[in-house]
């Protein structure tokens, strides 16, 4: 399994926002968390990429790891280096967020912060996202126009991109065409599609139907409590 959640419970000061759940992602796979809003499928997500601080009054107990190609790491660990941890396992949010930079710098951005500066590795790195996030025959020409400039659609696959430039082996995703109109969820669930396979996925999503077209593996939160339903497709 590529993601191991196990007994896990977590707290917000005294409120219990998740209740002794367990899950199991592959490898591969694209498994999807679904249920009610507010329910605490977003700090699921958190989580596995440690967007949580213990000083913030959150507290986590049981047990949640993942295992990358160097080995297996314990996600609740207080030593862990988030960074490393952030690069390997990446997220994208629910509303398009395009930095006030061109399209190739907020593509590129998390390459800066992994080290990587020679120019040629940016740019094929950079293609290859864009390409995976289905936006580079978009935007060749106009690497160097502002962001802003994209619709609401494409923002979202270039948020897509900037999650899988550093080739991340796991990508988190929190609703990421809730914002969108028809056509653009098309093309964002078109591109996970073909993603399955190259990155592990888990994917929160309130959309039923949406989670019966993309997903091998579907749970359900509800009250705290983390069930699984099915396993719609044939898992790798």
């Amino acid at each position: 399994m590529k993601l191991t959640i196990r007994d896990l419970s977590f707290y917000y000061g005294s409120h219990t926002i998740l209740d002794n759940v367990s899950m199991e992602v592959p490898e591969g796979s694209l498994t999807a968390v679904t249920g009610p809003s507010g329910e605490g499928k977003s700090t699921l997500l958190s989580i596995v990429n440690r967007l949580w601080s213990a000083d913030e009054g959150a507290r986590a107990e049981g047990s949640a790891k993942a295992r990358f190609a160097h080995g297996e790491v314990d996600l609740l660990s207080p030593g862990l280096n988030l960074p490393s941890l952030r690069r390997k396992a990446a997220m994208v949010f629910q509303a398009p967020t395009p930095l006030p930079f061109t399209i190739f710098k907020n593509a590129s951005l998390p390459l800066s912060f992994a080290g990587i500066k020679n120019k040629d590795e940016v740019r094929r790195l950079v293609e290859r996202a864009l390409t995976r996030a289905g936006l580079w025959e978009e935007v060749k020409d106009r690497l160097h126009t502002p962001a802003t400039h994209l619709s609401g659609g494409q923002q979202q696959r270039l948020a897509l991109a900037r999650a899988l430039v550093t080739e991340p082996e796991i990508l988190l995703l929190d609703e990421p065409t809730s914002a969108l109109d028809p056509q653009s969820r098309d093309h964002i669930e078109a591109q996970l599609l073909a993603l399955k396979g190259h990155c592990t996925i888990l994917l929160v999503s309130h959309s039923e139907a949406q989670v019966a077209r993309l997903a091998d593996r579907v749970y359900r939160l509800t009250g705290g409590q983390l069930a699984l339903c099915t396993e719609s497709r044939a898992t790798p």
